[in-house]
């Protein structure tokens, strides 16, 4: 008998780890995903695996984003030795992912045990290290999309393009269990059809059970062209006002579309008094993975936007500034008005838009554009629920300055999205709904029900499905 446990993104967006176990392949984790919200070194440390990470045959991993990759370099340190099978320009992104994280998550607990010791405290030992980080890059098993990588005599995997961001995969398991042919797929985070850089997702139609994200499983985005000209009468109003935009923004993916739709406005002229700034280093690094990668981007969109393109550093953007060292980042508070500064983190729970936060969240000239998802307990849910006094770095700041969200540019499927893929599987198919808030995923399921018969499971955290 084979069986799924549930043992992260159960009911809610981050920390997506699912772990398979059947007599064919032994026990494997899809995703090994951190946590998002609240404070890094206090969540690092409450962070427990409820299974021995020396009983894991290998992990299979969706991709790069840290909300299914970032705890495993604990899961190394914990005693995991097995591959860690992906896709391959996962691997590449992996490198300069985890390598930072694990640099801003010892940098904050240098902090914190700086003021421990200073109370007289017992200081606290890292979860996990560089060494571990490096190890788990090594243990890295990359593939191409649609080749078959067996896992064990009797179990194979397959990755397939879904669309979300660089790497990105559909993950399609096969197996024998008492001589019958099984099959599970894991939709890993499905892309936004109308994301501009990626391929749409990979359409698959046989499965005997279907792991579905449902982020977004409650609305559908707005449409780009609607988004991008609200974009625009941001960049004017804010302009009269002779203030800053300031954009939170992630690393991997949302970063790239960004630059792409500002250089679209780089043509049209209406970035003619505006200073564009990546001011974050990971991003910087990403994006050029991302044009390593170029050809294997959505080709035909890009060619239309911008024809004989091959990066997107040199050829969106022909001001970029891009902003590497600290004396950078500082240096971009001494600009009056007229910066677009995009800084991670995406959901403003580190990184260097807290320091640009608190030099001009106050100023009622400035504007703040969230792109993308802000998940339960962070910074940016916080400031898109509407807070007016918010709390960085242990020093009140009221919030003064406009705060706009761009709903086209999710790289998340929508939900008419999300009906559409799982629409394609047989109505014998199970269908378990994860990674997503418990209101978007019922209100999915209620139209899967409704509209297509489909019924499906929520799970809970630690809720097991033999199948």
């Amino acid at each position: 008998m084979a069986t799924v446990k549930f043992l992260g993104a159960a009911q809610e967006v981050t920390g997506s780890c699912h772990m398979f176990e059947a007599p064919a392949f032994g026990r494997i984790l899809f995703d090994c995903g951190m946590h998002q919200g609240g404070n890094r070194v206090d969540r690092e440390q409450q962070e427990i695996f409820l299974f021995d990470p020396h009983t894991i045959d290998a992990v299979i991993l969706s991709h790069a984003h840290l909300d299914h990759s970032g705890m495993l370099p604990k899961l190394v340190h914990d005693g995991y030795n097995g591959p860690i099978h992906c896709a391959d320009a996962t691997a590449d992104l992996l490198h300069v992912m985890l390598l930072d994280s694990v640099s801003i998550y010892l940098g904050d607990l240098q902090r914190e045990n700086r003021q421990l010791a200073r109370k007289g405290k017992p200081l606290l030992e890292p979860e996990y290290t560089e060494e571990d980080v490096l190890k788990t890059l090594s243990l890295c098993q990359s593939h191409i999309y649609g080749a078959e990588v067996f896992i064990s005599s009797e179990a194979k995997v397959t990755f397939h393009d879904a669309g979300h961001i660089l790497g990105s995969a559909i993950v399609e398991l096969s197996f024998s269990d008492k001589g019958k042919h099984k099959k599970v797929v894991f939709s890993g985070d499905l892309g936004n059809r109308t994301a501009v850089l990626m391929n749409d997702p990979t359409v698959l139609t046989q499965a005997d059970l279907v792991l579905m994200e449902g982020t977004y499983g409650d609305r559908n985005h707005r449409p780009i062209e609607d988004t991008v000209a609200q974009l625009k009468e941001i960049l004017l109003e804010t302009q009269k006002r002779g203030g800053n935009i300031m954009i939170p923004a992630f690393a991997v993916g949302r970063t790239q579309e960004i630059l792409f739709y500002l250089g679209q406005l780089h043509r049209e002229g209406l970035l003619d008094n505006w200073q564009v700034i990546l001011d974050s280093p990971m991003a910087i690094e990403v994006t050029k993975v991302y044009d390593r990668w170029f050809e294997s981007l959505d080709s035909q969109e890009i060619e239309e936007a911008t024809p004989r393109a091959h990066s997107i550093i040199k050829d969106f953007i022909p001001r970029l500034f891009l902003s590497v060292t600290t004396e950078n980042s500082m240096a971009v508070n001494n600009i009056a008005k007229g910066a677009i500064i995009i800084a991670g983190s995406g959901m403003c729970t580190g990184g260097r838009i807290r320091h640009h936060f608190k030099q001009r969240i106050w100023d009622s000239r400035n504007t703040i554009i969230f792109c993308g998802f802000q998940a339960q307990g962070t910074l940016g849910r916080l400031l898109v629920d509407g807070k007016q006094h918010i709390k960085i770095f242990n020093e009140t700041y009221n919030v003064k300055a406009q705060v706009e969200t761009l709903g086209g540019f999710s790289a998340h499927a929508g939900q008419q999205e999300l009906v559409d893929w799982v629409s394609n599987f047989d109505n014998s198919t199970r269908v378990a709904l994860v990674h997503g808030d418990p209101e978007a995923l019922e209100a999915l399921s209620q139209r899967l029900w409704k509209e297509k018969s489909i019924a499906t499971d929520i799970p809970q955290l630690g809720h097991c499905i033999a199948f």
